[in-house]
């Protein structure tokens, strides 16, 4: 078993970023043209879910946070539209390093040659610290993220773009899901990955509770393949088990792999069988009442229209 108290890393401020503040949409930017029946349909159901008070849960992969759409997820949280927000591990790194240096997103191709790939001090050093600091005082993993970066401003200037900062204040629900070896502070010396499964584990309960009260509300889930659908998944189970209903509910999944006929039935055969989201989110879900969707295309295309769909209609 190798020792990571060996790995070497070297400051963020040292590292070529590729994603930076500027790159960030805002609500009041124009908004891409888009047509599709499916999105309306969706932003529909959200909108009449949130008027009769039943949630709308949010998970998304990181490419969410990469692809500059903060500023409209911040802007929801702040307006009650969505009532929980969750994503994989990286989410949260993006979402982190954003807050600290303003930028994000590095080149991998070439730090994945020297081995310096996720190595940047910073970012393993603070995160890894805030989860442990969580963990001990019984914070789930996105809880402990929100509340370090709100107890030090100082280390944080741009902690207004930060969705688990803001949710943290909002007090709205925010989960991270965390797959271990999977993202790049697992690879500091300082990752204690007791902490990362406690505080992951207790997210996952927290989900388990609003997936539990999901009946006539909604779930989308925003380019996530394998984490959004499987922790989907088993959350429904759960709740079902425990004897909650939830049977009428809307799923939705926004990727840009196209689906043809996403709710005919596909063998094993057919490579859209091993697409997690079809069968997980879509359709299996859905089966005692509910309706599934997919929306194929970029999310600085499709997340805008649907944010503005939305806000018009609920202010």
């Amino acid at each position: 078993m190798l020792d990571f108290s060996q790995v070497h890393t070297y400051p963020l401020a040292e590292r070529r970023n590729l994603v930076h503040l500027a790159d960030l949409i805002a609500p009041e930017d124009p908004v891409p043209s888009y047509d599709s029946p499916e999105l309306e349909q969706i932003a529909a159901r959200v909108i009449a879910a949130r008027r009769a008070g039943s949630p709308v849960i949010w998970m998304m992969g990181a490419h969410v946070i990469k692809s500059g759409l903060s500023l409209l997820l911040i802007d929801m949280l702040r307006r009650g539209i969505i009532t929980h927000i969750a994503g994989n591990g990286a989410t949260s790194i993006h979402d982190f390093e954003l807050a600290l240096i303003g930028a994000t997103s590095e080149d991998v191709a070439t730090g994945i040659e020297d081995g310096t790939f996720g190595m940047a001090e910073e970012t393993g050093a603070l995160m890894n610290r805030a989860i442990r600091e969580g963990a001990r005082d019984g914070l789930g993993y996105g809880a402990a993220i929100g509340r370090f970066i709100n107890d030090n401003p100082n280390l944080f200037p741009h902690r207004e773009v930060s969705v688990l900062y803001n949710a943290y204040t909002l007090g709205v629900p925010a989960t991270i899901h965390v797959t271990i070896g999977t993202d790049i502070i697992h690879q500091h010396p300082t990752a204690d990955f007791g902490a990362i499964g406690v505080a992951s584990g207790l997210d996952f309960r927290l989900f388990v509770g609003s997936v539990s009260k999901l009946e006539g509300g909604v779930f989308l889930n925003f380019g996530s393949a394998v984490t959004g659908p499987e922790v989907f998944l088993k959350a429904l189970t759960i709740a079902r088990n425990l004897g909650y209903k939830v049977a009428h509910i809307t799923t939705a999944n926004f990727d840009l792999r196209p689906l043809v006929d996403y709710h005919k039935p596909v063998s094993a055969e057919e490579p859209d069988y091993y697409y997690r989201p079809r069968k997980n989110i879509i359709n299996r879900p859905t089966s005692l009442g509910g309706q599934g969707y997919h929306v194929t295309g970029d999310h600085r295309v499709t997340i805008p229209n649907f944010y503005h769909r939305v806000v018009e209609e609920l202010g």
